[in-house]
């Protein structure tokens, strides 16, 4: 297991590009297998991106974990969402008892929950499934001034790379990402547009439920936040620390914690995908190891997804965060390596090859 916890500067420089000798090896396999050539469709492509993450051109997969990481945000004040503040804490213990729409997908699917207290305004019971890292108590007003300082975006980010470590040493070989915090698609719809170049109308979307009027105060929410930070948006800890939150900051540790670890990392919606913007502009080598779980309905996933060229598996119009999308995708992802690494050849199966043309 690993001791010394693992710096950001670390993780980038140990972040390498996917295996490309390991991915044509792959794309032959799957030539050879007993299917007729690109009949499994969108799961070969898989498959051949698993063998250039893994290195090998037959990846197995042993575990599965999603890392469900929360903070609140201090931009509920400006009366961006309709939910209040403490629902975020309530939330962790519906995730830590089992009963919120994450932990049922888990449970279904044999999938490890690591649940995250990366900043949440409340205090929380102890309990043994709870990693408390408690960077802040909730984020500071994004409409008014930065999130938080940079020494705590620093920190976020290094407890998501350890996280990460940590569970894939406990035998996970595909990580999702998954969030939880009233006021966070505010602060994604920031750095979404940051980032992507996009107006704030164009990355904010409706959140927990927003009416068409409170949509637009929401937009001029964003609008004034980019106004007063002027995030610096080729700086992932500049950009983080002014318009980001500390579950975003978790996760975007989690992508690079994973793409370090030569590993899959599952980006679930409209925060994952923020998480992960930010973890590009850190590292744009770590894109290599992102697989898009779903879109979200949030508009600004949309712009994001683009902006890091990713092809989501799934569109099931869903927008409830957690890290749902992601951990349904997991299946998915993990059938495309099973197919890749255990169907058996034409040579080995004594099944008839197709006819070559002889035109």
């Amino acid at each position: 297991m690993n001791n010394s916890p693992i710096t950001i500067t670390e993780a980038i420089e140990r972040i390498r590009p996917a295996d490309v000798d390991a991915m044509r090896r792959a794309e032959m396999r799957q030539l050879s297998l007993t299917k007729p050539p690109g009949s499994l469709g969108r799961l070969e492509e898989v498959s051949i991106r698993l063998a250039g993450i893994f290195g090998v051109d037959q990846p197995r997969i042993r575990d599965k974990a999603v890392i469900v990481a929360a903070g609140d945000h201090g931009v509920v004040a400006q009366g961006v969402t309709g939910y209040p503040q403490e629902v975020t804490a309530q939330m962790v213990m519906n995730f830590l008892g089992g009963g919120a729409a994450i932990s049922v997908m888990c449970r279904r699917l044999g999938v490890r929950q690591v649940i995250v207290d990366a900043g949440v305004a409340a205090d929380l019971p102890s309990h043994p499934e709870l990693r408390s890292l408690k960077i802040g108590r909730g984020t500071w007003d994004i409409s008014q001034g930065p999130a938080m300082s940079l020494g705590q975006a620093e920190l976020c980010v290094e407890a998501g790379v350890n996280l990460a470590v940590e569970a894939i040493e406990s035998g996970a070989d595909l990580i999702a990402t998954g969030d939880m915090g009233i006021g966070n698609t505010t602060a994604s719809s920031a750095i979404t547009a940051a980032v992507t170049g996009r107006s704030s109308e164009e990355t904010t979307g409706e959140g927990t439920g927003r009416t068409p009027e409170e949509l637009q105060y929401k937009v001029a929410v964003v609008r004034r936040a980019l106004e007063v930070n002027s995030p610096d948006a080729s700086v992932g800890l500049d950009l983080l620390s002014k318009v980001g939150g500390f579950e975003i900051g978790v996760l975007t540790g989690v992508v690079l914690g994973t793409a370090m670890m030569r590993r899959a990392v599952v980006v679930d919606g409209f925060i994952s995908g923020a998480a992960a913007l930010v973890a590009d502009v850190l590292c744009p080598t770590a894109r290599d190891y992102m697989i898009a779980s779903h879109v979200s309905a949030e508009r600004g996933h949309r712009a994001a997804l683009s902006h890091m060229d990713l092809t989501p598996l799934l569109d099931l119009g869903m927008r409830l965060g957690e890290g749902t999308g992601a951990v349904l995708a997991l299946s998915i992802v993990e059938v495309a390596a099973a197919c890749l690494s255990e169907m058996a050849t034409f040579g080995e199966a004594g099944v008839s090859d197709r006819e070559q043309d002889s035109t």
